[in-house]
C-alpha cells in the first residue's frame, strides 16, 4: 500500500484522467481496474455490476478474460454477492475458508487466497462490487480499503450516466416490485394515520467525484458548513422549540455533531486526496454507514444516524439543493417517506399537516424516534427497500400499532382503517381522562405505575400520564454523547435538573450501564466475542472505580436536601453489591467530612438482571433497600436468547411457566423480607404481560410513558382475586406460553388488554 500512501493525489489524478476521457464506458472501466491493480500491488482487480437481478463480471485485471460478461452471481451468492446484499466490505486473508465462498472455474481464481471487496453504491443502494485479490495470504490495510472505496464511489458515475448499463438493464438488484401495495415494518412511535405520500428529500445524484482544485473544494466545504449550521440555528430558534427543553436537548447534541472537528477533518482529508467536496462528504458518510450496520450498540447507531442525516443535509447544500419537503407546501394529510431522518429534519415539518413518518432504515432508540414519540407522531421504520420507489401523492394508510403500511388501499381496507383511526382517537382521549384516576383493580388492590426514562422529555411523560415517579432513570446517555468523561459539575447539574423536574415524585437513578452494546469513546475496550456477557456495567465500575466514584459524588450533590434513590446494574453476586455499596458509603463519608449539603434520605438497591442472583436472595435482601428486576436482560439470560435477533424474537415467550415461576419466587422472597420490588422492562409495558405480572404478585411496574394509559386501563378493569386463582392453574402446565390463555381470559372477563 506504500504507493497509495505516498502518492494518493497521483492515483486520483490518473483516475480523473481516465473518467474524463472520451473512451467508451467499458474501456474506461478496464483502465480503472488496471490502475487499481498496479497501485495496490494486487494481482487481481475485478469489477462486477448488477444487470437485471444478477451480478455480472464487467472487467478484470488478472482473472481469465473469457470470464468477462460470462461470470454471473445472484445478489447474496458467494462473497461478491454477500458484499452486494449487505452493502459492507469484506477483507479476508483466505477467502476460500469463508462459508459463503463460491468457486467459478471459468475465472481461474483458485490460486488467489486473500481478497478485499467493497460495494459500489448509488444513492445508498448496491449497484456493483469492486474486488482485489492476491495469491499470498494477507490482510489488506485500512488505507487500502479506503482507497478501494474511493474508486468504487467514482465507478458509480458509470451507472449514474447510463453509459455502462442502461436503466432497462440496471435494477439495483432488487427486482421490479413496483406493484407492492403492502409493507411491513417496526413500530418506532405508535399511532394510526391516513394520508398521501410525500417524499422527504429530492434524490441527489453526485455526478462529479474528482477534482484537482483542492483549495476551491475546501472553500466550497467551508461555505457548505456555514449554511448547514445557520440552518440548524434557524430550526433551534423557532418559537415552539425555544420552550421545549426536551427538543432542545436533542438538537444541542445534533448541533454538537455538526461542529465535530473529527468529522470535518476526515472530509477535508478526502478532499485533499482529490475528491470534490460533495464526494468527500459521501465517502465519509459511507464509512459511517458501514460502522452503523456493524454495531449493535443502539446509542452508537443513534449518533451515526445523526451524522448520516447531517451528511445528507451538507451534500444538498453543496449541490445547491438544500431543503426537504418541509420547505415546500405540505398537503393537509402528509405522510412523509424517507430513507432516514434526523431529529432536526422532523422538527422542520408543520406538525398540523404531518400525520405520520415512514423510514426505510432507523432504529426505535434513535433521536428522531424519541422526538416522534414525544410529539405523538406515528412512525414506522426498517421497511424493505422498495418503499422509496412508491410515487408521491398516492393514498397511504399507516398502522403504527401492527407495523403495517398500505399503498392505494382498496375501499374495504380504507373504510376499516378509518374506523380504527376514529376508535384510536377515542381511546387516547380515555387515557387522558384517566390521568388523575387511581390505579386500582376492581377489587380494591392498588398498583403503582412509574416510568422508565433517560432524557428530560421522559419526566414530562411522567407528568403527562399521571405516573407516580421514575422507576428507572438510565444515566448512560450523558456519557454516550461525550468524547471525554463528563466532569462532576455537569453530571450533578444534569441529575439535579431531573430531580427538580420530577417535582417531588421519586426518581431512581441506575448507575452507568456501559459496555456490552453501549460503548463510550473515552473508555478503550478489547473486542469481545459476546459483549452482552462481557465487561460491562458494574464489572467496569468495579474495575474502574473512579467512574463510579465520580458519578456517585455527582448524584449525592444533586440530591442535597431530598431523597437519593440509586441502584447498581448487572449485579451477579452479593460481593459485587457489597463492593459497590462500600464505594457509595465512602463518597457519603467524604461529603460529610467536607461539610457539604447531604440528601435527607438515601435508598440503595440493585438491578436483578442475572439469574445467578435469584438464588442468592437470602443473602442479598438484608443488604438492600429495594430491588428492581431488569426483565429485558433477565429473560435474555434466562433463555440464552439474544433479544435483538429477529430469528429468535418469537421463539421464547416470557409468559411461560418457567419464567413466571422464577418471577413469582422473587416476589415471594422480597415480600418475606419486606423489600420493595419493581419490575422494569418491556414485559411490564404490554397489557397482557402486565396482567400476568400483577397476578403473580407484582405491585409496582416501571414502564415507558406511552404504556401507562393502556396498562392503567387494564388494571382498572381487572378483578385480581379471580385472575390469581386462574394463573396458578396455568403455571402447573408444561406449555411454552400461557399468553393465549390470558388473552382468552381477558376477552371472557372484559379485561381491557
Amino acid at each position: 500500500m506504500t504507493p497509495i500512501n505516498n502518492a494518493p493525489r497521483r492515483m486520483m489524478r490518473q483516475l480523473h484522467e481516465i473518467m474524463a476521457s472520451e473512451d467508451d464506458a467499458e474501456v474506461r472501466l478496464n483502465k480503472v481496474v488496471h490502475l487499481v491493480a498496479s497501485n495496490m500491488v494486487a494481482e487481481v482487480c475485478s469489477a462486477y455490476f448488477i444487470r437485471g437481478d444478477m451480478l455480472e463480471l464487467f472487467a478484470t485485471e488478472g482473472l481469465k478474460s473469457e470470464a468477462v460478461h460470462n461470470t454471473r452471481l445472484r445478489v447474496g451468492e458467494g462473497l461478491v454477492g454477500l458484499v452486494a446484499s449487505t452493502r459492507s466490505s469484506l477483507n479476508l486473508s483466505n477467502a476460500q475458508d469463508h462459508p459463503k465462498f463460491v468457486y467459478r472455474p471459468e475465472t481461474g481464481e483458485e490460486i488467489y487466497k486473500s481478497m478485499m471487496a467493497v460495494p459500489i453504491l448509488r444513492s445508498g443502494k448496491s449497484v456493483g462490487v469492486l474486488v482485489v485479490q492476491n495469491q499470498a495470504s494477507r490482510h489488506y490495510s485500512e488505507e487500502e480499503e479506503e482507497a478501494l472505496q474511493t474508486v468504487a464511489m467514482v465507478l458509480a458515475e458509470l451507472v449514474v450516466s447510463g453509459d455502462l448499463i442502461t436503466s432497462h438493464d440496471q435494477n439495483d438488484g432488487n427486482g421490479d416490485r413496483s406493484s407492492t401495495t403492502r409493507f411491513k415494518g417496526m413500530v418506532f412511535a405508535e399511532g394510526l394515520a391516513e394520508g398521501v405520500v410525500v417524499m422527504h428529500e429530492p434524490r441527489v445524484e453526485i455526478t462529479q467525484h474528482l477534482s484537482e482544485d483542492y483549495e476551491g473544494q475546501l472553500k466550497r466545504l467551508d461555505k457548505g458548513f456555514e449554511n448547514l449550521l445557520a440552518q440548524i440555528d434557524e430550526i433551534m430558534s423557532a418559537e415552539d422549540i425555544l420552550h421545549h427543553g426536551e427538543h432542545r436537548e436533542i438538537l444541542d447534541v445534533y448541533k454538537l455533531f455538526a461542529r465535530d472537528k473529527g468529522w470535518r477533518q476526515k472530509i477535508e482529508d478526502a478532499i485533499e486526496s482529490g475528491l470534490t467536496a460533495e464526494a468527500a462528504v459521501e465517502k465519509i458518510q459511507v464509512e459511517n454507514r458501514t460502522k452503523m450496520m456493524k454495531t449493535e450498540d443502539p446509542y452508537l447507531r443513534e449518533r451515526l444516524s445523526d451524522l448520516d442525516d447531517l451528511a445528507n443535509r451538507l451534500i444538498r447544500h453543496l449541490m445547491g439543493k438544500a431543503g426537504t419537503a418541509a420547505s415546500k407546501g405540505l398537503p393537509e394529510n402528509a405522510v412523509v417517506v424517507a430513507r432516514n431522518m434526523g431529529p432536526a429534519e422532523l422538527l422542520d415539518y408543520d406538525r398540523d399537516k404531518l400525520k405520520a413518518v415512514i423510514l426505510q432504515e432507523g432504529t426505535p432508540t434513535s433521536h428522531v424516534a424519541i422526538v416522534a414519540r414525544a410529539l405523538g407522531i406515528p412512525m414506522l421504520g426498517q421497511i424493505e427497500e422498495n418503499l422509496l420507489d412508491i410515487d408521491e401523492g398516492v393514498q397511504i394508510i399507516v398502522h403504527g400499532l401492527d407495523g403495517e403500511i398500505f399503498i392505494s388501499p382498496p375501499p374495504d381496507i380504507l373504510e376499516s382503517y378509518r374506523d380504527a383511526i376514529g376508535a384510536r382517537a377515542k381511546l387516547l382521549a380515555r387515557y387522558d381522562d384517566m390521568r388523575d384516576m387511581p390505579t386500582v383493580t376492581k377489587d380494591g388492590v392498588e398498583i403503582e405505575l412509574v416510568v422508565n426514562g433517560g432524557l428530560t422529555m421522559d419526566i414530562e411523560g411522567m407528568h403527562r400520564t399521571g405516573a407516580r415517579g421514575v422507576g428507572l432513570f438510565r444515566t448512560e446517555f450523558q456519557f454516550m454523547i461525550s468524547k471525554t468523561l463528563p466532569r462532576i459539575g455537569p453530571q450533578a447539574e444534569f441529575y439535579k435538573s431531573i430531580i427538580d423536574a420530577a417535582n417531588g415524585k421519586p426518581v431512581t437513578f441506575r448507575t452507568l450501564d456501559i459496555g456490552g452494546d453501549k460503548e463510550v469513546s473515552f473508555l478503550k475496550r478489547d473486542d469481545e466475542e459476546n459483549p452482552a456477557l462481557g465487561w460491562r456495567a458494574i464489572r467496569i465500575a468495579l474495575d474502574r472505580p473512579a467512574l463510579l466514584r465520580y458519578q456517585l459524588r455527582a448524584l449525592i450533590t444533586a440530591a442535597a436536601g431530598t431523597t437519593l434513590n440509586v441502584m447498581f446494574p448487572m449485579i451477579t453476586n452479593v460481593d459485587e453489591f457489597r463492593l459497590a455499596k462500600s464505594i457509595l458509603e465512602k463518597e457519603l463519608a467524604r461529603h460529610r467530612l467536607n461539610k457539604r449539603a447531604m440528601p435527607k434520605e438515601i435508598n440503595v438497591g440493585t438491578m436483578l438482571e442475572v439469574p445467578s442472583l435469584v438464588w442468592q436472595l437470602d443473602s442479598l435482601l438484608p443488604l438492600v433497600d429495594f430491588v428492581s428486576i431488569g426483565s429485558n436482560d433477565l429473560m435474555q439470560f434466562f433463555y440464552a436468547c439474544d433479544r435483538d435477533n429477529p430469528k429468535l424474537s418469537n421463539r421464547y415467550d416470557p409468559l411461560s411457566p418457567p419464567s413466571l415461576h422464577m418471577l413469582k419466587y422473587i416476589v415471594k422472597k422480597c415480600n418475606e423480607a419486606k423489600v420493595p420490588l419493581t419490575l422494569c422492562g418491556e414485559i411490564g409495558g404490554k397489557s397482557v404481560s402486565a396482567l400476568a405480572l400483577i397476578a403473580i404478585g407484582f405491585r409496582r411496574l416501571s414502564i415507558a410513558p406511552a404504556a401507562i394509559g393502556p396498562v392503567k386501563m387494564m388494571i382498572r378493569s381487572l378483578n385480581l382475586a379471580e385472575i390469581e386463582q386462574y394463573i396458578n392453574e396455568l403455571l402447573s402446565r408444561s406449555t411454552s406460553s400461557i399468553r393465549p390463555d390470558l388473552e382468552a381470559y381477558a376477552r371472557d372477563h372484559d379485561v381491557k388488554i
